[in-house]
Formats: structure tokens, sequence, C-alpha cells
């Protein structure tokens, strides 16, 4: 039977909007920012990890051709510092203590990269050349380089005022109940694993452009960020210590964010302050290499986890021990990142008990936070990789295993012991859906043909579930203009996913208008009172479910307004096309007529908001297959099935776009990215000639569908997917990645698992 595509609202595989302007070298982005008397600016930065220092000139760049002014943090010691806004509850019931990072650096540096000095001349160029006049002299300090010597406990401090580098320690389940079952346990299996640290490198590298109304004390600020709203309200309480009416934070178009754009940075305040005194706008761009050193870096823990088991292979109790890098100073949300893992730890498995401890660090390095999934990548790689070790200790089809300690739906909803609450799902059912299309039954015929040409395959699994859609809201307000066009102002942000399509989509739907007539409006602290901006994949479950509240409800006042033009009643009109039409009659008003013929704004606009109190909880199968070359090393993805569960579809050429960048930066991290420092604290891996990227000839064609259980937490049924495809592939491919080796003798690997890992390993089995 052929099922028919709605042409509007849900489930409409609409084109994306947006693409035109970008196909035609359309788009605008901060960088592409110019205005009458810009300015550009440059920072001097440390080439040490850790060093006291004192700046012995200035002048000499001061008096560089084209320079405006150079700033120092004498010449700004009243603004505030960049904060963390994290505090997390320690384990003794004491707020987490961050140490912010100053805007400038008074007379320590703790990482390569850290802002000494920010210089502002005529042009990019000269504010460069001009940035290295500046004669700073340096004593350089040991350094911690890495978690495994900040947790050591010898040697340099990131923190005099601390008497090691622990940062906190949280504490999550409860302990008596996890060691009684341990106690009681007829298998113990234990896993020890890494979490790389990662660089973003997102496309579009981060820009700002400074401005100042000296007659009204108004700064703006015009940047890529995931949200325009946080930033403002941190960067006026916070920094600038001035009322958030003083300050209007602008986005244009955004090249990438995936959690590192939602940060308040040093050069968004210095492009302020230096546009303030100089009575002049200002632009900071940075360069790849900044960004290496700069942006925050996401992932970077240790840890350790053992499962309790009945003699069945049932499980009884998990004990978590995660170790998580800082970096050298506590970014916004960073001491958050690790809690949210903590949260997931249990997976999508019934596990009676539980007892997480997580010890955060400081280190000299750039420091850590939300990297796409935030935490909830680095839960499911644990507990998936924990769960294969589990079946291969008891003898169990990794199948086998998970099936019996699923979730059932009949438990549904389920209180998870750390407190998350799983509103629906079919966890058996998705992962029956997906080994069956990745041909699970006659994969061991495909091994032995892979044998005899000499080559390891394997084949692996993950399943996953995240958290999204955190409790709260998202309002959307509609207006119909005068020229017959409908606007839409929401406080989300895109970053590239496609916000104008989908939101355009339930617009669409309420008004039977197309999509080229209605207009999103994004990412302009003036357009909307509140916004929470783009993460934890909320823009869709919370947005558009405010989008369709507020466009039915302008849908109501059109045909209200309609009724009294035409001397009708308002059940008897339709809205088709831009125009309100007494049904079965060719009498109809145009929505540009309407708007003229509103008595008031009030009748030609209209708000709706959702207010969810549960997150969402989307969830699949990821299965991956594998084979490696026992010569070189190297790992080809041979095939990669997805089935997921995200309640709702609203677009599936939008979801499978979501989908397929999420699992290219999870097949990243398992097996090509990497960022590395040296005992130093120096990045090694701070360019694309050393930091390898994922391109397209790593993946093979990703096989996804979907299977969904709808939401009873959200109004429309919507789970989210923004983050999923990077959750649930990294424990897919290093479950599968470890299947090929065991053969040969290798039980373990940590990612990435690189051509020369995988090589070295084989090596020392042998």
């Amino acid at each position: 039977m052929n099922v028919m595509t709605p042409k509007f609202g849900l489930g409409a595989s609409v084109l994306r909007k947006e693409d035109d302007a970008f196909l035609r070298g359309e788009g605008h982005y901060t960088d592409d920012e110019t205005r009458e008397g810009l300015l550009h600016a440059a920072v001097v930065r440390s080439p040490h990890a850790h060093a006291s220092f004192t700046i012995t000139d200035l002048e000499t760049a001061r008096a560089a051709p084209g320079v405006q002014m150079v700033l120092t943090h004498a010449d700004i010691a009243e603004l505030g510092e960049v904060p963390c806004l994290a505090t997390p509850k320690q384990a003794d019931g004491s707020p987490f203590q961050p140490h912010d990072a100053p805007v400038l650096c008074r007379d320590v540096v703790r990482h390569v990269g850290d802002a000494v000095a920010f210089v502002v001349a005529d042009t990019a160029i000269q504010a460069r050349d001009a940035a290295e006049l500046v004669e700073v002299d340096y004593t350089v300090l040991d350094a911690v380089s890495d978690l495994v010597a900040a947790k050591s406990g010898d040697g340099a401090l990131v923190w005099n005022d601390r008497a090691a580098n622990i940062a906190g320690h949280m504490h999550e389940g409860d302990r008596a109940k996890t060691e009684a079952a341990f106690t009681e346990a007829a298998h113990v299996t234990t896993i020890d694993l890494v979490q790389n640290r990662l660089v973003c490198n997102y496309m579009e590298v981060r820009s700002s452009v400074g401005e100042y109304d000296a007659d009204t004390e108004h700064y703006t600020l015009i940047t890529g960020s995931q949200g325009v709203h946080g930033m403002r309200d941190t960067l006026a309480a916070r920094v600038l210590k001035v009322g958030k009416d003083k300050v209007r934070v602008i986005t244009r178009d955004v090249g990438g964010g995936f959690g590192t754009k939602a940060f308040l940075y040093r050069e968004h305040v210095l492009v302020l302050v230096a546009a303030q005194r100089l009575g002049r706008p200002v632009k900071w761009t940075a360069d790849r290499t900044e960004h290496f050193v700069t942006d925050a870096h996401g992932r970077d823990n240790l840890v350790t986890g053992t499962m309790a088991m009945d003699a069945d292979g049932r499980f009884l109790a998990l004990k978590v021990d995660l170790h998580a890098n800082l970096g050298a100073y506590a970014s916004q949300f960073g001491p958050m990142i690790p809690w949210f893992g903590m949260s997931m730890a249990t997976g999508l498995y019934d596990i009676p008990a539980i007892d997480v401890d997580c010890h955060m660090y400081y280190s000299n390095t750039v420091p850590v936070d939300a990297y796409r999934g935030a935490g909830r990548p680095e839960a499911a790689y644990l507990i998936e990789r924990l769960v294969d070790e589990c079946a291969i200790a008891l003898g169990l089809a990794r199948d086998e295993i998970r099936k019996r300690n699923f979730i059932r739906p009949d438990q549904l909803p389920y209180r998870t012991p750390i407190g998350r609450l799983y509103d629906t799902g079919d966890f058996a059912g998705h992962l029956d859906a997906a080994l069956r299309k990745a041909g699970w039954g006659s994969f061991e015929t495909r091994r032995a043909a892979a044998k005899a040409e000499g080559k390891l395959r394997g084949i692996g699994f993950a399943t996953y579930v995240e958290a999204c859609a955190f409790p709260g809201s998202e309002p959307a307000y509609v207006e119909l203009t005068h020229e017959g066009r409908i606007e839409l102002k929401i406080g989300t942000q895109t970053n590239g996913q496609g916000h104008a399509t989908a939101y355009a989509q339930f617009v669409a739907e309420a008004l039977k208008l197309d999509y080229d007539l209605i207009d999103v409006r994004q990412g302009d602290t003036n357009d909307t009172p509140t916004g929470g901006g783009t993460g934890g994949s909320r823009s869709i479950p919370l947005g558009a479910v405010s989008v369709r509240r507020a466009s039915q409800s302008l849908a109501e006042k059109l045909k209200k307004l309609a009724a009294n033009e035409l001397e009708a009643a308002a059940v008897d009109i339709e809205l088709e096309g831009g125009e309100a039409r007494i049904v079965g009659t060719d009498r109809a008003i145009g929505f540009a007529a309407l708007a003229a013929a509103a008595k008031s704004d009030d009748d030609r606009k209209a708000v709706g908001e959702f207010k969810q109190d549960e997150a969402t909880y989307p969830n699949g199968t990821h299965v991956c297959e594998v084979e490696i070359d026992p010569q070189t090393g190297t790992t080809e993805l041979l095939a990669y099935t997805i089935v997921d569960d995200f309640g709702v579809t609203v677009n599936p050429i939008l979801l499978a776009g979501q989908i397929h960048g999420g699992v290219a930066q999870g097949i990243g991290q398992a097996l090509i990215e990497n960022a590395v420092y040296d005992e130093t604290g120096q990045l090694v891996t701070a360019s694309f000639m050393d930091y390898a990227m994922p391109r397209a000839w790593d993946f093979p064609f990703f096989d996804f569908q979907t299977r969904n259980v709808p939401s009873t937490t959200n109004a429309l049924g919507i789970k989210g997917a923004g983050e999923a495809g990077t959750i649930g592939a990294a424990p897919a491919v290093m479950n599968a990645v470890v299947d090929a080796l065991r053969p040969a003798g290798v039980s373990h690997i940590d990612m990435p698992a690189t051509p020369l890992r995988v090589w070295e390993a084989l090596q020392a089995a042998r």
C-alpha cells in the first residue's frame, strides 16, 4: 500500500528552505560583517602551558602602523571573569567552587593559548603584526599535561590555592545497596576505558564584532552562537556588570556549533570593551590554530566500570569510577558534563543499584566542556563496552545478555536508580530489527570468508539512550506582516540543523501557506524576551510544539478577522495559499489585506508556549561491521545499520542528515581523532597536519530507519534526535573492532583505534 507523504507538518519530507542562499554563496556569517570604521583585533597568546609572566614592552606594539589600542589585564581589571555557570552539588553536599577564566591573564598563564593581551588595529594583518611586537617575559613553570598527571597527586599544581589538582568530587547512587548486591553476586566483570580528548572543528571558526553606542551606553555583540539570550545575560551580569537591557547579542548564520559555540568566550568581551573605548566597531576572527588552543575541547575521561551479576547473567548493580579533566579553568558548563553522563550510566538496562563516583581535575590544558552529546556518549560507551565484556565472561551471546537485562515495555515508565524517568520504548524491538537488517545471523560466514583472505572481520553493536529536551519551555511568536507573510520569532538558534525548514512545517500546516512565505527569525535578543538557545536536542521537541500552538492560535485569529471582513461566520472560513476564503465560494481576502484590516497588532500576532516537566529519551541500536588488515592495522567499515526510536519524525530528510552527521563524529572519535599534549603541555595535534579528521571515504553507506514509539512526555510525541548518532556510534564501532581482534588474541583496545594502535596490539598479542 502506498502511503501519502504529508505536504505540511509532521512527517513531511521538505527540502531545506535555507539551502538556496548557502548554495548561492549568500549566507551571512559573522566574519562577513563589515561597516564603516571597522577595526580588527588579534590576541597575544601564551606559548607555554604554565608560566608566570611580566609584560616588558607594550609601547613598540602601540606605536606600530595602524594600531589603535593594546589592552592588558591592568586595563580591564574592573571586569568580571568569564564564569563557570555549573556548580553541581559535591559528594559532601557543598557546591562546586570553580576557578573562572580571566578575560586577560594578570601574571600567570595556565595553558597554551591563554590570553595575555588584545591588540586592535586598522587591519587584521596590522593587528597580528603588532601582537608579535608585545614583549612578554615568561618564567616557565612545571605543567600538568594530562589527566593521568593531574590525578597522580605528584608534582605541579595548576592552582596554588589548592593542595592538589582535584577540582571536585560528585557522587550519585546508593553505595550501601550496591555493595550488598556485589556481596551476593555470582559474577563480577570490570572494564577500564579511555575517553579520548576531542577538538570540535566546526567548519566556521569563531568570530565576533563589538559595537558601542555612547549616547545610549549600549553594547551590541555580533557572534556565532548557540543562543543569544544566555550569552547576553552572562555577559551583562557577570562580566560587564551592566543591566541586560544595555547589551544586545545578534547571531547570523552559524557554520556548526556542536556545544562548543554555546559558551561565552574572552573575545566576546574584548571586542565590546575595545569598541566602547575607541568609539568604533571592532572585529576579531580566529584562525584554525586558535580554535585548537582556545575553544573548549570535549570528552577526556578515564573510567572504570564494574558489573555485578547473578548466576544467570542478570545485572544486580553497577559501580562507576569516573575521572574527568576540566582543563585549566572551569568552563561554562564543564563540571556538569560528567554529571550528565553519570545520570545515564545504566543505559537501557534494569539495574537495581548503582554507585557512581566522579572526580574532576584541573590540568594545564584547554578547558573541557560540552561536545555533541555532552556526557551521554561517555555513558553509552562505558555501559555498552562493559556489557559486551560481561557477555564474553559468562559465555552468553551479546544480544542475549542485553535482552535478558533490558527494561521491558511493561516496566515503563521506569525510574532509573539515579532518577531518570524513561517514558516509552521497545528496546528489544529495535535491537532485533537492527540485527536483522545487519545480517547478524549470517555473519560467521562472512568472517570465515575474510579469514581466508588474511583479514580479520568483526561485528559489534550498541544500544543507547540519551536524555534531551530537558524540562523547560521555548516560547514562539508568530505574526502576519503587512506584506502578507508570516514571521516566526523564537529563541533557539540554528547551527545548520534546518530550523527554518522544520519550524516552517508547523506554521504551514496551521495556515496552509507556502513555505516561501514563512520567515523564521532567530539570533537577536531584541526579537524575543527570552530564549533557551540550542543544545541538548531541545529545539524541535520544545520549540516545534510552541510553534505549532502559536500558529494554530494565529490561524483562529485570522479566521475571525476574515469573517468580519467577508461578513461570514468564522467556522465557515478556510485558510489556503495566503488567502482566507468562505468555504465553497470564491469570496476571499488575501493575507496582506487581512493585516491591513487588523484593528490592533494583537489581531495579527500570537504566542505559543509548551512547558515540559521531564526530559525525553530517544534510544536505538547501532550495528557496525568492520574488516581489519593485520599487516597494516587499517580498519575498514563495511556496513553500518541504525534503528532508532525518536518518538515521532518531523522531517525524514532533516532527520537523516542529523543522524549521518552524528554517526560520522562518533566514528571519528572511535577510529581517528585524538587531541594529544606532550609532557610540557604543548598541544602537538594543533592543526590538521596532526589532528586527523574523518572524511567521506572513511564511511560506508548508512542504513538508517526509525522504529518510533511516541513519547508520552512530549505533547507531540517527539523525543529529539540531534545528538543521538554520536552517542550510539563509538561503542558500536569499538565493539566491532574488538570482535575482529579477539580471535587474534587482542581483547581490549582504547579509542582511537588507529592503524598504528591496532597493529601494535596485534604484534603484542603474537
